[in-house]
């Protein structure tokens, strides 16, 4: 009875071990894509006023985990049953991102009638205010369950061979280390100069060291944020392009003689204008009918 006991707990152990073993290689293999979470992700939550940005960042972060509480049994079932329609999901998914990454280049480029700048935000009044946290939450909590599609299927993808525990142990843990991770990041992120400010407040000479990092905190958080926005918008781009890329053998074999980062920003470029075209032609007729 004892023996039997210590081997099942031998057994336990080296499913362990092996979870461990595989949640490394998962987590490397999606490690590039959780950047991009993480661009994409900051970018999103930023935009707010003070004391909007966490309570904002949270309501995100629920929709994220609701997000992986959807993708994983999904996934699973999937890969257990239909794997043939996984590239498709992930194929739309990619339209979806690229068509976000090309809009935001557009509105960069051609006059529109209206942005929200930081200005803006503070002259809103609560109703407006609402609406706008509402609208932002909505599209960070769909981008990032595209994002979620993505990071678990590349997860899932290197333990598909492995027994049905060691799948659902590993893409767990991946989940986890996306939402928790990726969202304490952006936590830092958004939160930089207000924990800037503080340390500027201490009673400290201007010249000390905390007064010095204060300072810095609170001037680089306008260019963090404005870099983020780019990066995020690139980010999206090249996800979009790298599942097409890395599910279209055409493309694949087509882009392989230059730099793969260049032909997944090429790709993503043109299905985002593509999907851009298609929604203001759907828009504009839509217009012409009324």
């Amino acid at each position: 009875m004892t023996s039997g006991f210590f081997a099942l707990l031998d057994d336990i152990a080296v499913l362990m071990d092996d979870v461990a073993t595989m949640s490394k290689i998962a987590t490397k293999k999606t490690a590039g894509i959780l950047g991009d979470d993480l661009a994409v992700n900051a970018e999103k939550a930023s935009g707010f006023v003070s004391s909007r940005e966490i309570p904002v960042l949270w309501a995100i972060t629920k929709g994220s985990f609701v997000n992986k509480l959807i993708i994983l049994p999904i996934a699973f079932v999937l890969s257990a049953f239909l794997p043939w329609a996984i590239i498709p999901i992930l194929l739309l998914g990619g339209i979806y991102l690229a068509y976000e990454g090309a809009e935001k280049i557009y509105k960069y480029f051609v006059p529109h009638s209206h942005s929200n700048t930081a200005f803006e935000i503070d002259e809103m009044n609560d109703e407006d205010l609402r609406i706008h946290e509402k609208k932002k939450i909505k599209s960070a909590i769909v981008t990032d369950f595209i994002l979620s599609v993505e990071i678990i299927i590349i997860a899932l993808s290197t333990v598909v061979e492995q027994q049905l525990f060691i799948q659902i142990m590993v893409v767990s843990i991946v989940a986890i280390i996306a939402t928790v991770g990726v969202y304490g990041i952006v936590a830092l992120i958004v939160r930089m100069d207000d924990f800037g400010y503080k340390l500027i407040t201490l009673k400290n000479k201007k010249n000390s060291i905390t007064n010095w990092i204060g300072v810095f905190l609170v001037k680089a958080m306008p260019i963090v944020i404005k870099s983020l926005a780019v990066i995020g918008t690139i980010a999206m781009i090249l996800v979009a392009g790298g599942i097409y890329v890395h599910n279209i053998h055409f493309l694949y074999d087509f882009f392989q003689p230059i730099p793969s980062i260049l032909g997944e920003l090429i790709v993503g470029l043109i299905v985002g204008l593509i999907a851009l075209f298609v929604v203001k032609l759907y828009n504009k007729v839509l217009k012409t009918k009324k």
